[in-house]
């Protein structure tokens, strides 16, 4: 079983308009509603592709309500950590048109040090089980940024391997407490490091404490830093997706990293993976969904070469 915690879940609500326009009406054509948050996502990859995973995820008020009931409609295996009375799940909404997405996240509840507590102990009751844990979003308020170090620090004590995908203080305070793999994206690996130069800043994040970095870059498919080499993998231009819904491709690319991790797989296999799947994602209408065949059309196509 794969392991997700999303400290800062939400009900992902998705418009889709024949193009978004500012300052005007929009008659939006659809409406798309589910369960949201970075490892909910990655949790919805990993079920799709008939991975065992759970979800870990803090809900309060009546949007938790809704989220509960959407994942045991999907039935997607999570763990709901209760929130204190007064503490409410966020939403998030995504406006899709033809040619990107534009995406509006509300900040969420402020978590106190109890509700914390409760994360941690179900993250303690459901290692022993699991085989790689995800680490993925942002961090509630009221949480110091340490918090992912210490979920690092308490899956190491069970001998599992972490996936951390944050950005800012979030990523940099965990560096410390050794993550096997950090997944930033092209802007995340720029803050966090202050290095225009994605494979500089990537090895500096290796110096910082990561043991692998895997950077999405997009279009251009992913970077990667590991014990093993460094790589730069992509598929050919011809099939690379500039269009479609991009919000779920970081977690498709986690997605592939956490099961490499669980299985033991080859870095130059694992980034082939990672590259197909988040192109498959990018061409599902919504965030935590892939287009299968896609993904199996386009895996041997991927390139790697080093970087």
């Amino acid at each position: 079983m794969i392991l997700t915690v999303t400290p800062n879940p939400a009900l992902d609500v998705t418009y889709a308009v024949p193009a978004l326009r500012p300052h005007t009406t929009h008659r939006v054509a659809a409406v798309h509603e589910q369960a949201g948050g970075k490892g909910v996502n990655v949790a919805r990859v990993l079920h799709a592709l008939g991975r065992p995973a759970t979800a870990l995820l803090p809900l309060g008020g009546p949007t938790g309500d809704v989220v509960r009931a959407e994942l045991d409609r999907s039935g997607l295996p999570y763990l709901p950590v209760p929130l204190r009375p007064g503490a409410a799940t966020r939403r998030t909404v995504t406006v899709v048109d033809e040619t990107d997405a534009t995406v509006l996240n509300e900040p969420g509840p402020e978590l106190a040090d109890e509700d914390w507590a409760a994360v941690l102990a179900g993250a303690a009751r459901l290692l022993p089980a699991a085989h790689a844990l995800v680490l993925a979003g942002s961090l509630p308020r009221g949480l110091r940024p340490g918090a992912y170090g210490e979920l690092v620090r308490l899956a190491h004590r069970h001998g599992v391997p972490i996936v951390l995908d944050a950005g800012g203080p979030a990523l940099t305070e965990a560096l410390g407490a050794r993550p096997t793999v950090v997944k930033p994206n092209a802007a995340e690996l720029r803050d966090a490091t202050g290095i225009a130069d994605p494979l500089a800043a990537a090895r500096a994040l290796t110096d910082g404490g990561a043991r692998a970095v895997v950077a999405s870059l997009g279009p251009a498919g992913v970077l990667a830093v590991t014990p093993d080499g460094a790589w730069h993998a992509r598929l050919p231009e011809d099939r690379a997706v500039r269009g479609g819904n991009p919000t779920g491709a970081g977690d498709a690319v986690v997605a592939a990293l956490a099961a490499a991790l669980a299985e033991g797989s080859p870095w130059r296999q694992t980034l082939a993976h990672a590259v197909a799947l988040s192109a498959a994602a990018v061409r599902a209408p919504y965030a935590g969904h892939v287009d299968r065949r896609a993904y199996l059309h386009d895996l041997p196509l991927v390139a790697l070469r080093p970087a």
